[in-house]
Protein backbone atom coordinates (compact mmCIF):
# COMPACT_ATOMS: atom_id res chain seq x y z
CA UNK A 1 0.00 0.00 0.00
CA UNK A 2 1.46 3.32 -1.10
CA UNK A 3 1.56 5.31 2.13
CA UNK A 4 3.08 8.75 3.63
CA UNK A 5 5.75 7.16 4.99
CA UNK A 6 6.50 5.44 1.02
CA UNK A 7 6.21 9.00 -0.44
CA UNK A 8 8.93 10.39 2.10
CA UNK A 9 11.44 7.66 0.41
CA UNK A 10 10.76 9.32 -3.06
CA UNK A 11 14.17 10.77 -4.50
CA UNK A 12 14.33 14.90 -3.75
CA UNK A 13 14.60 14.39 -7.51
CA UNK A 14 11.11 13.32 -8.16
CA UNK A 15 9.73 15.92 -5.78
CA UNK A 16 11.63 18.68 -6.51
CA UNK A 17 9.24 21.13 -9.59
CA UNK A 18 10.39 20.98 -13.10
CA UNK A 19 13.38 22.27 -13.85
CA UNK A 20 13.79 25.79 -16.34
CA UNK A 21 14.87 24.65 -19.36
CA UNK A 22 18.22 25.14 -19.96
CA UNK A 23 19.26 28.39 -22.87
CA UNK A 24 20.03 25.31 -25.27
CA UNK A 25 16.81 23.86 -25.03
CA UNK A 26 13.92 24.16 -27.90
CA UNK A 27 12.26 27.16 -28.01
CA UNK A 28 8.67 26.38 -27.33
CA UNK A 29 5.74 26.75 -30.06
CA UNK A 30 3.06 29.50 -29.64
CA UNK A 31 -0.07 28.25 -31.26
CA UNK A 32 -3.04 31.33 -32.07
CA UNK A 33 -4.53 32.55 -34.68
CA UNK A 34 -5.80 36.38 -36.47
CA UNK A 35 -9.41 37.07 -37.46
CA UNK A 36 -8.96 37.76 -41.02
CA UNK A 37 -12.08 38.44 -43.29
CA UNK A 38 -14.36 36.57 -39.98
CA UNK A 39 -11.75 33.64 -40.17
CA UNK A 40 -9.70 32.13 -37.62
CA UNK A 41 -6.57 32.00 -39.36
CA UNK A 42 -4.46 29.48 -37.22
CA UNK A 43 -0.29 29.93 -37.14
CA UNK A 44 2.49 28.57 -35.01
CA UNK A 45 5.23 30.75 -33.87
CA UNK A 46 8.35 30.54 -31.92
CA UNK A 47 11.61 32.76 -31.55
CA UNK A 48 12.39 35.88 -30.00
CA UNK A 49 10.85 38.39 -31.82
CA UNK A 50 13.78 40.46 -31.98
CA UNK A 51 15.55 37.65 -34.13
CA UNK A 52 15.80 37.25 -37.65
CA UNK A 53 12.77 36.43 -39.33
CA UNK A 54 11.29 33.18 -41.25
CA UNK A 55 7.75 32.33 -42.95
CA UNK A 56 7.22 29.06 -43.87
CA UNK A 57 4.55 28.42 -46.18
CA UNK A 58 2.75 24.95 -46.47
CA UNK A 59 1.74 22.75 -49.63
CA UNK A 60 -0.96 20.63 -50.20
CA UNK A 61 -2.87 18.26 -48.19
CA UNK A 62 -1.21 19.26 -45.39
CA UNK A 63 -0.27 22.57 -42.94
CA UNK A 64 2.08 24.28 -40.54
CA UNK A 65 2.22 20.97 -38.98
CA UNK A 66 4.24 19.74 -41.61
CA UNK A 67 6.86 22.40 -39.75
CA UNK A 68 6.02 21.00 -35.88
CA UNK A 69 9.79 19.47 -36.01
CA UNK A 70 11.61 22.18 -38.00
CA UNK A 71 10.13 25.01 -36.26
CA UNK A 72 11.98 24.69 -33.00
CA UNK A 73 14.88 23.93 -34.28
CA UNK A 74 15.12 27.36 -35.64
CA UNK A 75 13.58 28.90 -33.48
CA UNK A 76 16.86 28.70 -31.33
CA UNK A 77 18.19 31.66 -33.70
CA UNK A 78 14.91 32.81 -35.46
CA UNK A 79 11.32 34.38 -35.07
CA UNK A 80 9.55 31.54 -37.03
CA UNK A 81 5.81 31.75 -37.90
CA UNK A 82 3.61 29.08 -40.17
CA UNK A 83 0.29 30.17 -40.92
CA UNK A 84 -2.32 27.42 -42.24
CA UNK A 85 -4.63 28.90 -45.17
CA UNK A 86 -7.73 28.54 -45.12
CA UNK A 87 -9.55 24.89 -45.50
CA UNK A 88 -6.08 23.60 -44.17
CA UNK A 89 -5.01 22.64 -40.84
CA UNK A 90 -6.72 24.36 -37.99
CA UNK A 91 -7.56 27.44 -39.90
CA UNK A 92 -11.45 28.16 -40.88
CA UNK A 93 -12.96 26.65 -43.45
CA UNK A 94 -15.84 27.92 -45.07
CA UNK A 95 -17.84 25.98 -47.87
CA UNK A 96 -16.74 27.09 -51.72
CA UNK A 97 -19.93 29.21 -51.61
CA UNK A 98 -19.14 31.18 -49.05
CA UNK A 99 -15.59 32.10 -49.70
CA UNK A 100 -13.22 32.94 -52.80
CA UNK A 101 -10.41 29.58 -52.94
CA UNK A 102 -7.86 31.11 -54.93
CA UNK A 103 -3.91 31.55 -54.68
CA UNK A 104 -4.05 35.12 -55.31
CA UNK A 105 -6.77 35.12 -51.83
CA UNK A 106 -4.20 33.01 -49.94
CA UNK A 107 -1.19 35.24 -50.70
CA UNK A 108 -3.61 38.42 -49.37
CA UNK A 109 -4.88 36.68 -46.16
CA UNK A 110 -1.05 35.42 -45.70
CA UNK A 111 0.22 38.44 -46.26
CA UNK A 112 -1.98 39.95 -43.65
CA UNK A 113 -1.36 37.87 -40.53
CA UNK A 114 2.24 38.28 -41.40
CA UNK A 115 1.78 42.02 -41.35
CA UNK A 116 -0.37 41.35 -38.18
CA UNK A 117 2.11 39.64 -36.02
CA UNK A 118 5.18 41.79 -37.30
CA UNK A 119 6.63 39.96 -40.06
CA UNK A 120 7.85 42.50 -42.16
CA UNK A 121 11.94 41.65 -43.17
CA UNK A 122 12.12 37.90 -43.55
CA UNK A 123 13.36 35.06 -44.94
CA UNK A 124 10.03 32.64 -47.14
CA UNK A 125 10.89 29.15 -47.19
CA UNK A 126 8.10 27.93 -49.54
CA UNK A 127 6.80 24.57 -50.53
CA UNK A 128 4.44 23.11 -52.88
CA UNK A 129 1.19 25.06 -52.50
CA UNK A 130 3.61 27.29 -50.65
CA UNK A 131 5.42 28.87 -53.61
CA UNK A 132 2.61 30.50 -55.51
CA UNK A 133 1.73 31.84 -52.61
CA UNK A 134 5.21 33.42 -51.35
CA UNK A 135 5.69 34.23 -54.42
CA UNK A 136 2.84 36.39 -55.03
CA UNK A 137 3.81 38.26 -51.80
CA UNK A 138 7.53 38.38 -52.68
CA UNK A 139 6.79 39.74 -56.05
CA UNK A 140 4.53 42.66 -54.37
CA UNK A 141 6.71 43.36 -51.67
CA UNK A 142 10.24 42.50 -52.61
CA UNK A 143 11.89 45.04 -49.91
CA UNK A 144 10.76 42.37 -47.77
CA UNK A 145 11.87 39.61 -48.69
CA UNK A 146 15.45 38.59 -47.06
CA UNK A 147 16.11 35.23 -49.19
CA UNK A 148 14.04 32.61 -50.17
CA UNK A 149 14.46 28.50 -49.60
CA UNK A 150 12.64 26.60 -52.05
CA UNK A 151 11.76 23.26 -51.26
CA UNK A 152 9.86 21.58 -54.50
CA UNK A 153 7.65 24.18 -55.23
CA UNK A 154 7.44 25.31 -58.71
CA UNK A 155 7.32 28.34 -60.81
CA UNK A 156 8.95 27.17 -64.16
CA UNK A 157 7.13 25.52 -67.13
CA UNK A 158 9.78 22.20 -67.21
CA UNK A 159 8.39 21.51 -63.32
CA UNK A 160 5.05 20.34 -64.72
CA UNK A 161 5.07 16.90 -65.97
CA UNK A 162 3.13 13.73 -66.46
CA UNK A 163 1.72 13.85 -62.80
CA UNK A 164 -0.38 17.48 -63.65
CA UNK A 165 -1.77 15.46 -66.94
CA UNK A 166 -5.35 15.23 -65.87
CA UNK A 167 -5.30 18.26 -63.81
CA UNK A 168 -4.27 20.17 -66.69
CA UNK A 169 -7.39 18.24 -68.15
CA UNK A 170 -9.39 19.93 -65.88
CA UNK A 171 -7.88 23.47 -66.55
CA UNK A 172 -9.25 23.58 -69.77
CA UNK A 173 -12.45 21.80 -69.63
CA UNK A 174 -13.73 22.95 -66.13
CA UNK A 175 -15.93 19.76 -67.02
CA UNK A 176 -17.69 18.11 -63.94
CA UNK A 177 -16.08 14.55 -65.06
CA UNK A 178 -12.95 16.31 -65.23
CA UNK A 179 -12.95 17.73 -61.90
CA UNK A 180 -14.85 14.12 -61.05
CA UNK A 181 -11.53 12.27 -62.11
CA UNK A 182 -8.79 13.83 -59.09
CA UNK A 183 -10.82 12.83 -56.41
CA UNK A 184 -8.65 10.00 -56.19
CA UNK A 185 -5.70 12.98 -55.24
CA UNK A 186 -7.89 13.12 -52.15
CA UNK A 187 -8.12 9.61 -50.56
CA UNK A 188 -5.81 7.97 -47.98
CA UNK A 189 -4.16 6.04 -49.53
CA UNK A 190 -3.00 9.25 -52.32
CA UNK A 191 -2.07 11.04 -48.48
CA UNK A 192 -0.19 8.29 -47.87
CA UNK A 193 1.31 7.79 -50.83
CA UNK A 194 2.72 11.73 -51.15
CA UNK A 195 4.58 10.88 -47.83
CA UNK A 196 6.38 7.54 -48.70
CA UNK A 197 6.99 7.74 -52.64
CA UNK A 198 10.37 8.38 -53.60
CA UNK A 199 11.64 7.90 -49.95
CA UNK A 200 14.69 5.84 -49.34
CA UNK A 201 13.01 3.96 -45.72
CA UNK A 202 9.29 4.52 -46.59
CA UNK A 203 8.71 2.75 -43.02
CA UNK A 204 10.52 5.04 -41.08
CA UNK A 205 7.99 7.79 -42.52
CA UNK A 206 5.56 8.80 -39.81
CA UNK A 207 1.97 7.78 -39.78
CA UNK A 208 0.70 10.62 -37.77
CA UNK A 209 1.22 12.72 -40.93
CA UNK A 210 -2.40 10.96 -42.81
CA UNK A 211 -3.26 10.41 -39.18
CA UNK A 212 -3.58 14.67 -38.82
CA UNK A 213 -4.20 15.58 -42.94
CA UNK A 214 -7.29 12.90 -43.90
CA UNK A 215 -9.93 13.83 -41.70
CA UNK A 216 -9.38 17.20 -42.48
CA UNK A 217 -9.13 16.43 -45.97
CA UNK A 218 -12.49 14.38 -45.09
CA UNK A 219 -14.63 16.64 -43.82
CA UNK A 220 -17.46 17.58 -45.16
CA UNK A 221 -17.38 20.30 -47.86
CA UNK A 222 -13.33 19.96 -48.01
CA UNK A 223 -13.70 18.04 -51.10
CA UNK A 224 -14.98 20.87 -53.13
CA UNK A 225 -12.64 23.27 -51.59
CA UNK A 226 -9.36 20.75 -52.93
CA UNK A 227 -11.03 20.67 -56.09
CA UNK A 228 -11.13 24.37 -56.24
CA UNK A 229 -7.76 24.75 -55.39
CA UNK A 230 -6.78 22.37 -58.29
CA UNK A 231 -8.45 24.11 -60.92
CA UNK A 232 -7.20 27.58 -59.55
CA UNK A 233 -3.56 26.26 -59.99
CA UNK A 234 -4.40 26.84 -63.56
CA UNK A 235 -3.64 30.86 -62.58
CA UNK A 236 -0.08 30.05 -61.53
CA UNK A 237 1.14 29.08 -64.47
CA UNK A 238 0.68 32.52 -66.53
CA UNK A 239 2.24 34.09 -63.60
CA UNK A 240 6.06 32.27 -64.07
CA UNK A 241 7.71 35.09 -66.26
CA UNK A 242 6.46 37.64 -63.54
CA UNK A 243 8.24 35.74 -60.48
CA UNK A 244 10.98 34.64 -63.13
CA UNK A 245 11.28 38.40 -63.78
CA UNK A 246 11.39 39.14 -59.94
CA UNK A 247 14.21 36.38 -59.32
CA UNK A 248 16.07 38.14 -62.27
CA UNK A 249 16.08 41.94 -60.89
CA UNK A 250 15.83 41.27 -57.10
CA UNK A 251 18.59 38.31 -56.72
CA UNK A 252 17.17 37.21 -53.73
CA UNK A 253 19.87 34.76 -51.24
CA UNK A 254 17.88 31.65 -52.55
CA UNK A 255 18.61 28.33 -51.10
CA UNK A 256 16.97 25.28 -53.23
CA UNK A 257 16.61 21.83 -51.23
CA UNK A 258 14.59 19.15 -53.59
CA UNK A 259 13.40 16.18 -52.84
CA UNK A 260 14.41 14.66 -56.28
CA UNK A 261 12.16 11.48 -56.61
CA UNK A 262 9.01 13.57 -56.09
CA UNK A 263 6.86 12.78 -59.36
CA UNK A 264 4.54 15.90 -57.99
CA UNK A 265 7.57 18.34 -58.44
CA UNK A 266 10.18 16.39 -60.17
CA UNK A 267 13.78 17.59 -60.08
CA UNK A 268 13.48 18.92 -63.55
CA UNK A 269 11.42 21.82 -61.32
CA UNK A 270 14.57 22.93 -60.00
CA UNK A 271 17.67 23.38 -61.99
CA UNK A 272 15.36 26.30 -64.15
CA UNK A 273 15.84 28.37 -61.23
CA UNK A 274 19.86 28.18 -61.56
CA UNK A 275 18.90 30.29 -65.29
CA UNK A 276 17.73 33.12 -63.20
CA UNK A 277 19.42 32.75 -59.83
CA UNK A 278 22.75 31.65 -60.40
CA UNK A 279 24.48 32.32 -57.05
CA UNK A 280 21.62 30.22 -56.03
CA UNK A 281 22.72 27.20 -53.64
CA UNK A 282 21.28 23.86 -55.01
CA UNK A 283 20.79 20.39 -53.25
CA UNK A 284 19.14 17.44 -54.81
CA UNK A 285 18.06 15.24 -52.17
CA UNK A 286 17.45 11.78 -51.84
CA UNK A 287 13.55 11.94 -51.02
CA UNK A 288 10.29 12.49 -51.96
CA UNK A 289 7.89 15.20 -51.87
CA UNK A 290 7.91 16.16 -48.36
CA UNK A 291 11.46 16.22 -47.57
CA UNK A 292 11.46 17.25 -44.50
CA UNK A 293 10.29 13.93 -43.11
CA UNK A 294 13.33 11.99 -44.11
CA UNK A 295 15.71 14.80 -44.29
CA UNK A 296 14.79 17.02 -41.79
CA UNK A 297 18.30 17.37 -40.09
CA UNK A 298 20.39 17.60 -42.99
CA UNK A 299 17.93 20.27 -44.45
CA UNK A 300 17.52 21.58 -40.81
CA UNK A 301 21.45 22.56 -41.14
CA UNK A 302 21.32 23.82 -44.11
CA UNK A 303 18.58 26.29 -43.90
CA UNK A 304 20.62 27.44 -40.34
CA UNK A 305 24.23 27.88 -42.30
CA UNK A 306 22.36 29.52 -45.41
CA UNK A 307 20.57 31.83 -43.26
CA UNK A 308 23.02 32.70 -40.76
CA UNK A 309 25.80 33.44 -43.19
CA UNK A 310 23.50 35.85 -45.23
CA UNK A 311 22.66 39.47 -43.95
CA UNK A 312 18.78 39.26 -42.59
CA UNK A 313 18.57 43.23 -42.50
Amino acid sequence: MFTLASLALLTPLALSPPSTPSPSAAPSIRYGTESVEGLDIFYREAGDADAPQIVLLHGFPTSSHMFRDLIPKLAQDFHVIAPDYPGYGLSSAPSVDDFEYSFDHFATIVDTVLERRGFDNYALYVMDYGAPVGFRIAEAQPERVTGLIVQNGNAYDEGLREFWDPIKTFWESGADKDRDALRGLLTLDATKWQFQHGTRHPEYINPDNWLVIQPLLDRPGNDAIQLAMFYDYRTNVPLYPRWQAYFREHQPATLILWGKNDPIFPAEGAHPYLRDLPKAELHLLDTGHFALEEDGDKMTALIRRFLLSKPTE
